[in-house]
């Protein structure tokens, strides 16, 4: 499909989106920042207050990352060079925390290191807790990213640096590690980025003293009404986050290297020997941290209510229905994902398909302008339509917000799984078709559309799992009524009583079921070799 043929008009509902909802919220946040009260920025620079949660969001991200590549990479070797029983299953064990909900990623680390945890250790509250939730949170993306290079690294580079009598550990150093570089410097990248804007984790997890700079813009425009100082902070954030993606894209040109490149099935085998016992390692203790803080909701949820059952199950029907509204929640719940899945394909697929065509500056800025908001956070998005939608129409109190932030925060995950998919179609195929005397809707139906149901499929999947699990956007905007489930488990984990917290719980465990389903099938729909999820 030439670019003559995709009219740029495909991109202007994404375009617009991505201007009304995400540029000018942002934009308002600086106008905020600066203009309201321009001599209180000082004093909220120099609290010490700002200057510790800076640097504690640093170099807790810092350390975050540090610990994820040190766990990720071992295991993305073992899947991306051995094949084992197993190893499918194994691959969505890993990916499930990923798309967990932060909520329920910051409840299970507190059935398992809270008071009366599974372990038996108290470390609620500390840096500890954080920096474990982190890892769970982050693994994927590193076994998923570094594995995604390595399985296709020709392995003949490295068995003749051994062959010539170089140990293992200066074959890796000198060969295999700068190949690597811009995998692990992406998920690095990635890492660092999540972890830098870190909400539901540090919320639940940290004690007041530890909080990311996203916990303290909700608890200044939330908690205490300082618009200017969550403006600032927020302000702050965005620039650390466009500053670290700058030098991540600096690092990315100067560290890619040229190679030949072997499909993933020439280059996995069997482990043999010692190989055995490496993969298991690796893999096995990156399935244990990915499976045992899940396990453990399972099982409290199961015993909760003194004893074997579903007692978390019975306490979802006897939660006061003034207090939290279940039902509601998760029929909201449902109904958002449902808009903001059809939101999401109706404007991120046609946009796709433009980038895919037009390969120059302008499909390169269509794609900037719709990858920016993976680089903002949830939180400071829901703040910016707290502080720049009220005019020229007050759209604050508008409960399509909540599926429109879903869709934002989905849609960079979309275009980036649907993209290449559309690039591997050849176009000689097309044009055969036209010579045959097809029509370009014929073409488009009989060629493009079957090959990219799936990714479609698997796009819409993905939208519906983040918007069910999605939480810091989502506690700005949603208003009375249009509760959802992560916002009735926050609710319900605030609140005294067995009954409520069963019933946290609960909620939880059912998330994770559907969330273990949704990644199950994604990794079905998987097109090997031209995207993953």
């Amino acid at each position: 499909m030439t670019s003559r043929r995709v009219p740029l008009l495909l991109a202007l509902p994404a375009a617009v989106l991505g201007i009304v909802f995400f540029a000018w919220p942002m934009v308002s946040i600086i106008a905020t920042g600066i203009g309201a009260d321009p001599s209180r920025i000082p004093d909220i620079l120099g609290r010490d207050t700002t200057l510790s949660t800076v640097w504690f969001t640093v170099w807790q991200a810092i350390v975050s990352t540090a610990l994820t590549l040190a766990v990720g990479i071992p295991a993305a070797y073992a899947f991306a060079r051995f094949r084992f029983p197993g190893r499918s299953l194994a691959r969505v064990v890993v990916t499930i925390p990923f798309v967990l909900p932060t909520i329920v990623v910051a409840i299970a680390f507190l059935a398992l290191l809270g008071p009366g945890g599974a372990l038996g250790v108290d470390l609620a509250g500390t840096v500890w807790a954080i920096l474990a939730a982190h890892v769970f949170f982050n693994l994927a993306v590193v076994i998923r990213t570094v594995e995604g290079l390595w399985s296709h690294i020709d392995p003949r580079l490295e068995e003749a640096a051994a062959s010539l009598g170089a140990p293992p550990w200066k074959v890796f150093r000198t060969i295999t590690l700068p190949l690597l570089r811009p995998a692990i410097a992406a998920a690095a990248a990635i890492v660092f980025l999540f972890s830098f804007t870190s909400f539901g984790v540090v919320l639940l997890l940290g004690a007041p003293s530890l909080a990311t700079i996203e916990v303290e813009i909700y608890r200044s425009a939330a908690l205490v009404f300082d618009l200017p100082a969550a403006a600032t902070l927020a302000l702050i954030q965005v620039v650390g986050v466009t500053t670290g993606l700058l030098l991540y894209a600096r690092h990315q040109e100067r560290s890619a290297v040229g190679q030949h490149l072997l499909p993933a099935a020439a280059t996995a085998k069997r482990p043999v020997g010692r190989q055995r016992w490496l993969v298991a390692a690796a893999v096995g203790g990156a399935v244990m941290i990915a499976a045992t803080p899940i396990g453990v909701i399972g099982w409290r949820a199961v015993t909760s209510g003194g004893g074997p059952g579903f007692g978390a199950l019975r306490a979802l029907g006897a939660v006061d229905p003034s207090l939290v509204d279940v039902p509601e929640a998760i029929g909201n719940s449902l109904r958002f994902a449902i808009i903001a899945c059809t939101l999401t394909l109706m404007v991120a697929l046609p946009a796709a398909v433009v980038i895919s065509a037009r390969r120059g500056p302008m499909g390169r800025w269509i794609d900037t302008l719709l990858m920016l908001p993976i680089g903002s956070s949830a939180v400071t998005l829901g703040f910016g339509f707290v502080v720049g939608l009220d005019a020229p129409v007050d759209l604050r109190a508008w409960w399509g917000l909540v599926p429109i932030a879903h869709t934002l925060v989905a849609m960079p995950f979309v275009v980036r799984s649907t993209v290449p998919v559309i690039r591997s179609i050849g176009p000689k195929v097309r044009e055969a078709a036209a010579v045959l005397g097809a029509a370009p809707g014929r073409v488009w139906r009989t060629i493009d559309l079957p090959m990219l149901t799936p990714a479609a499929a698997g796009a819409a999947a993905l939208t519906f799992v983040i918007s069910l699990g999605e939480f810091g956007a989502t506690l700005f905007v949603a208003r009375p009524g249009g509760r959802t489930i992560t916002l009735a488990i926050f609710g319900l984990f605030g609140r005294p009583g067995e009954t409520n917290v069963s019933a946290a719980l609960g909620l939880s465990l059912l998330l994770v079921l559907v969330t273990g389903t949704v990644v199950a099938l994604l990794e079905r729909m998987r097109v090997p070799g031209v995207g993953s999820f």
